[in-house]
């Protein structure tokens, strides 16, 4: 397996651009933040990233069925025999679940040295270990904190476990994830893991996902609180920017009506 495929990321305008003066030219997707609207790149030579923004959503489904999981080469698989959460725990019984990427929403990750890693994860690649240097986002403590405590958290991320599972050990030292999602939990749909947020076993209305990518949550746009792409601008508030925004999410009888007035703006 290559190294960086562990990892699912954007690319960083600063690699693009020192790779090539056409990277600008690459094609993005605007989406909308509490801030303003934002341009995303797509595609990573260096890492195993989504491949395309512009992705069509599939036509709704039942609600009472779940989808069929998409291989890549266009087969079907059989539809899980559970949903991909457990029962909500008595402790988070009444609170909308939130759903939060890792890689550029909380985190960013290189296989290149960075002399200013919070963590230095070691993987283990085809009998071979490798580091991956990890920078933590600004205020990301704060942010998972204050998540844990007005919501039931889930870690969904495209990336794979054995990379993303022990940098969520080392980001959440007080247990604010109550499960984690990886690769094999998303659906892969035309080129692109998406986080399909009807396999959760959570009421939609309840349920917010907090990620980076529009691919991502190509499935249920509506349910998406977008956030800027994040490399290593040590400047960047964005997750202590939403935290007022998610105290006010939080008391809502569903999440429809806020996160339109959001995506309004």
């Amino acid at each position: 397996m290559d190294g960086p495929a562990i990892i699912t990321q954007v690319t960083n305008p600063k690699e693009d651009e020192a790779r090539s003066p056409c990277a600008g030219e690459k094609a993005s997707q605007r989406s909308i933040s509490l801030k303003k609207q934002r341009g995303r790149s797509i595609l990573s030579s260096f890492f195993c990233c989504f491949r395309d923004y512009n992705v069509e959503a599939p036509p709704p489904s039942s609600p009472s069925v779940l989808p069929p999981l998409v291989e890549e080469n266009g087969g079907l698989q059989k539809p899980p025999a559970k949903y991909l959460l457990p029962e909500v725990t008595v402790l988070d019984y009444g609170k909308k679940c939130v759903v939060i990427d890792l890689d550029e929403t909380l985190v960013h990750s290189s296989f290149k040295p960075i002399s200013n890693a919070d963590f230095i994860v070691p993987v283990e690649i085809d009998g071979t270990i490798h580091q991956v240097y990890v920078l933590k986002r600004p205020h990301v403590d704060e942010f998972l904190q204050r998540m844990g405590q007005l919501f039931e958290c889930v870690l969904f991320t495209a990336s794979l476990a054995k990379y993303a599972d022990p940098v969520a050990d080392l980001l959440d030292r007080w247990g604010v994830f109550r499960a984690r999602l990886f690769r094999e939990s998303c659906v892969f749909h035309r080129g692109n893991y998406v986080k399909d947020l009807s396999r959760l076993g959570r009421e939609l209305s309840k349920v917010i996902i907090v990620d980076n990518s529009p691919a991502s949550y190509i499935f249920h746009p509506e349910n998406a609180v977008p956030v800027q792409s994040w490399f290593d601008d040590m400047t960047d508030t964005e997750l202590l920017d939403l935290i007022p925004f998610f105290e006010g999410l939080s008391r809502e009888d569903d999440v429809y009506g806020m996160l339109h007035r959001l995506c309004s703006r």
